[in-house]
């Protein structure tokens, strides 16, 4: 086993977001120090909260100790002020002193400097993992091999096809997947009715609605981890669900229980939900009975969807046009999910002084 030079290595960044590079340099401290802090500064102004990038690196690199702050002090490395403000929030983290720091580019040097340790520059010139935050941050998808499992999770957009019974909401979700060439989720609610004890013909009880909740979110948790693009469809979801467990159980609780379930839905919102339209006739597959109610479900979930904030369209027609009634849908939500507000570096100085001054004065005024 080789020996660790170094008793603490340190590596800072915004990780915005987290890429191949930046696990590429966290891994060689980690080859080469005992111990490893990962400090992750992010900007106010920035759009991916600083607890999941923390949380991302945490996943991806479970034995470095990972802390995080807001560091809204100007990004200017001529100014000898900006340097002592990011110096004081770099030491400020340290639980104890460091020997090394490990960067990449070149600012390395000072920030050693400043700290009394060594420098490690690993990968200079990004030669070996040709990627940073700025090109992924313009074009998620073409990065999107650059992305761990985590990120990737957080990143993709998330769309829910759903509607009354025999509406053709699983041919939709399959044909979109098939579409953008990507993973999607069957209903975890149709297999439980094939397998629950008495089948179909048993009365549903609530405790199984929960079951197919929290099995469906998995399943969904899984599978965005997995996707080869920054999309996942979704045949229903928690508030389809939620509207099942009215129709189904009849019981004195059953009001409560289905609220609690919406409310459950308000806090898993999709990018967009998708409602296939019931004008096609109905077929029964040998699982279907709500034939006589159908029409009356469909306005159930229309209301239930009007009134919640996420967006939604109620697709209509043979497949091939409930596709193509989708697709501009579904691009517009993945290019509102993969919209990144600018980082400080990149905004104008004096714009970064007076974003500082505000972010300064809201901490005051909280205190």
């Amino acid at each position: 086993m080789r020996e660790r030079r170094f008793r603490h290595g340190l590596v800072i960044g915004k990780f915005y977001p987290l890429h191949a590079g930046h696990s590429h340099l966290i891994r060689e401290a980690l080859r080469a120090s005992d111990r490893v802090t990962v400090q992750v500064l992010a900007a106010s102004v920035e759009s991916i909260p600083l607890a999941t990038r923390a949380d991302w690196i945490r996943e991806e690199h479970p034995t470095a100790h990972v802390v995080a702050a807001i560091d809204d002090a100007p990004v200017d490395f001529d100014s000898a002020d900006a340097w002592d403000a990011h110096t004081a929030v770099i030491a400020g983290l340290l639980d104890r002193p460091v020997d090394a720091v490990f960067t990449s580019d070149a600012y390395g040097a000072e920030l050693a400097g400043r700290l009394g340790v060594q420098w490690v520059q690993v990968d200079p010139g990004r030669e070996r993992n040709p990627v940073s935050g700025t090109a992924i941050r313009a074009d998620p998808a073409a990065h999107w091999h650059e992305l761990s499992p985590a990120v990737r999770a957080s990143l993709a957009a998330r769309i829910v096809v759903l509607g009354a019974e025999s509406t053709g909401s699983t041919t939709l979700a399959e044909a979109l997947a098939e579409a953008y060439r990507t993973a999607w989720v069957p209903e975890y609610g149709r297999e439980l009715s094939l397998t629950r004890e008495g089948g179909m013909e048993a009365p549903w009880r609530s405790d199984e609605f929960d079951l197919i909740v929290d099995r469906q979110i998995a399943l969904e948790d899984a599978a965005l981890r997995r996707v080869p693009v920054p999309l996942l469809v979704c045949d229903t979801d928690v508030l389809a669900t939620a509207l099942w467990h009215e129709r189904y159980v009849d019981a004195t609780d059953a009001p409560a229980m289905t609220e609690r379930l919406l409310a459950r839905a308000r806090t898993h919102r999709p990018d967009l939900y998708l409602l296939t339209g019931d004008e096609i006739p109905f077929v029964q597959d040998g699982t279907r009975d709500g034939e006589h109610i159908r029409h009356d479900m469909q306005q159930r979930f229309r209301d239930e969807l009007a009134a919640q904030p996420a967006p939604w369209a109620e697709v209509r027609g043979d497949v091939a046009a409930r596709v193509a009634a989708s697709l501009p849908l579904i691009d517009a939500a993945i290019a509102r999910r993969l919209s990144f507000a600018a980082p400080l570096e990149g905004r104008p100085h004096d714009e970064q002084l007076a974003l500082q001054a505000a972010a300064a004065g809201a901490v005051a005024g909280r205190g």
